[in-house]
């Protein structure tokens, strides 16, 4: 008798296991996760400054130097890499570009630095999707869905949600790996095609504080396909 309790116990520990992915929403989940990185709700009324270190390997160091201001609706960044320095400030109805302090430049350094609106437009995108994470999965146009995973990556157990966009907002699949316990956001991966295994997956590691949101102090970037190392972002508060 006691030896069929015994199998009974680990038959529903094992059914517990296998069915954690159902017994938690998607929802549920990215609500934990906004708790752990935005506790008292900051990301809609942010106002910070912020600095992004790039390392890449056989390239120039970038730092990129990043102001929200989102009630104000405003956003500059300012890029150092090698001898020069770009500037835009982007507002709903204005958009300032400058190289080494001149809105006088010339086209040929335009399309080589990429000096142009849509850039600016581009990196503000870039820079608050990333950054804004999770809380930015709450965003329109952004589908989760409701079947949750528990993958182990790396050696470690994940609960993660997949995500997918309206074609207007992106067409790359994304997921998310987030811890069990505190749902701290750990790894995020995107996939262009993901029968191809193409796109990459990024490491997160240590928080800094900006604002009284918890973001990931490093990003560490890999290809999917190949497993290659493409560099690292560090975030510093300013």
């Amino acid at each position: 008798m006691k030896k069929y309790c015994f199998v009974l116990v680990m038959v529903g520990l094992l059914w517990v296991e296998s069915g954690y992915s159902q017994s938690i929403s998607a929802e549920k989940v990215l609500e934990k996760a906004i708790a752990f990185h935005d506790p008292n709700g900051n990301w809609k009324q942010l106002e910070a400054t912020f600095k992004v270190v790039m390392e890449t390997p056989d390239r120039p160091k970038r730092t990129s130097t990043i102001h929200v201001d989102f009630p104000k609706q405003l956003f500059t960044l300012t890029v150092a890499q090698g001898e020069n320095t770009s500037f835009f400030n982007i507002t709903p109805n204005s958009c300032v570009i400058t190289l080494n302090d001149s809105e006088d430049f010339s086209e040929e350094d335009k399309e080589k630095m990429r000096l142009t609106c849509e850039r600016g437009n581009f990196m503000k995108d870039y820079y608050t999707y990333l950054y804004g994470l999770p809380m930015k999965l709450n965003d329109p146009g952004t589908h989760l869905d409701p079947y949750i995973q528990t993958k182990t990556f790396k050696g470690k157990e994940y609960v993660v949600v997949k995500a997918t966009y309206d074609a207007k907002v992106g067409k790359d699949t994304w997921y998310f790996y987030f811890d069990p316990v505190t749902y701290a956001m750990e790894v995020y991966q995107f996939y262009h095609d993901e029968r191809k295994n193409d796109g990459e997956y990024i490491l997160l590691d240590g928080l800094e504080n900006i604002g009284g949101i918890k973001m990931p102090k490093t990003r560490a970037w890999y290809t999917n396909k190949e497993d290659k190392y493409l560099g690292t972002d560090t975030l510093f508060k300013l």
